[in-house]
């Protein structure tokens, strides 16, 4: 094996466990996240910010359906 090879597969092995420990890490955050309730879409938000929020979220809802619907 000459020099080149066997960097490489040092350089590999590294990458490996390197990319392997971020994707662990992204697993772990998501399921910890959900342990808790999902997303923590209203913190900090006022009853109001948040009737807003939803009021916005029922229109963009409304049109996708009326889109939808006339594509039927």
């Amino acid at each position: 094996m000459n020099m080149n090879q066997v960097i490489n597969m040092i350089i590999r092995q590294i990458m490996r466990r390197v990319i392997n420990k971020g994707i662990n890490a992204g697993v772990n955050k998501a399921t910890s996240m959900r342990a808790k309730g999902g997303r923590d879409d209203g913190d900090g938000l006022t009853p109001e910010q948040r009737e807003a929020k939803r009021a916005v979220r029922q229109e963009r809802r409304a049109r996708r359906a009326a889109r939808d619907a006339d594509r039927m």
